[in-house]
């Protein structure tokens, strides 16, 4: 049998390093697997705001990186809507579009 609490655990440090999902997404994925959501904030409890906003500009450093041609309103729109549906909320996203130096007009 399996320990939920330790394939919470798992689940969440997995998604979270390897694929850069938000802890609201990984808290949906667990409780679509029928985890408690005792467990869910025992796992997420190991995800803090700083690896969380680490996750994000990584992800969005490597969109990033692919995009030097293009306006900076379209390198915008194109990190927001992949941290979006990445599951990160606007405070990272404004944070992350700052420090990448592309939304200079972007503000929270």
């Amino acid at each position: 049998m399996v320990n939920d609490q330790e394939f919470a655990l798992a689940w969440a440090k997995s998604r979270h390093e390897h694929k850069k999902i938000s802890k609201r997404i990984i808290a949906t994925e667990l409780r679509q697997r029928g985890v408690t959501q005792e467990e869910i904030n025992h796992a997420l409890e190991s995800i803090d705001e700083d690896a969380e906003y680490q996750s994000a500009f990584e992800l969005a450093m490597k969109k990033y990186a692919t995009m030097s041609r293009l306006e900076s309103d379209v390198q915008i729109r194109r990190i927001q809507s992949l941290l979006q549906r990445k599951g990160f909320g606007f405070p990272i996203i404004a944070r992350v579009i700052r420090e990448l130096g592309i939304g200079t007009e972007f503000s929270e």
